[in-house]
């Protein structure tokens, strides 16, 4: 069987990610809103666009892991860079905002940073598989 190993260790980090995103904001993140005097419906908007992003990368994981396996590199490659735009963004999105907030501290988004632009690397490396006939 055909493999993209690119597509598949970005599958099982996406998978991963959804795990720490969603762990990091229970622990973290979400029950600074509790303490900070914020109204439930602002807390629950906070709350389902924390969790959004977690399902989109499980979404993404389940996606790469099936592309992974597909026998036709060109059928799966838009999807790809679909991908790679969403990411992309998201990383701009989160930069943007650290950066023109007051409080917030570039530093802060490293470790987005990084994961962010592995996973990218790693899918544009797997765009440019080339499969055996």
């Amino acid at each position: 069987m055909k493999k993209n190993i690119f597509y598949l260790i970005v599958g099982l980090l996406s998978i991963l990610f959804t795990f720490t995103h969603t762990w990091n904001g229970l622990k973290t993140a979400l029950p600074v809103l509790e303490s900070a005097g914020i109204d439930g419906g602002t807390r629950v908007i906070f709350n389902y666009v924390w969790h959004v992003v977690g399902i989109e990368n499980l979404v993404f994981g389940i996606a790469l892991l099936i592309m992974a396996f597909n026998k036709n590199a060109e059928k799966v490659k838009f999807t790809a860079w679909v991908i790679i735009a969403v990411l992309i963004m998201r990383w701009i999105i989160i930069t943007i905002f650290t950066v023109t907030s007051s409080e917030g501290n570039v530093v802060d988004i490293l470790p987005d940073t990084i994961a962010i632009f592995t996973v990218v690397v790693l899918l544009v490396l797997g765009t440019r598989v080339k499969y055996k006939s």
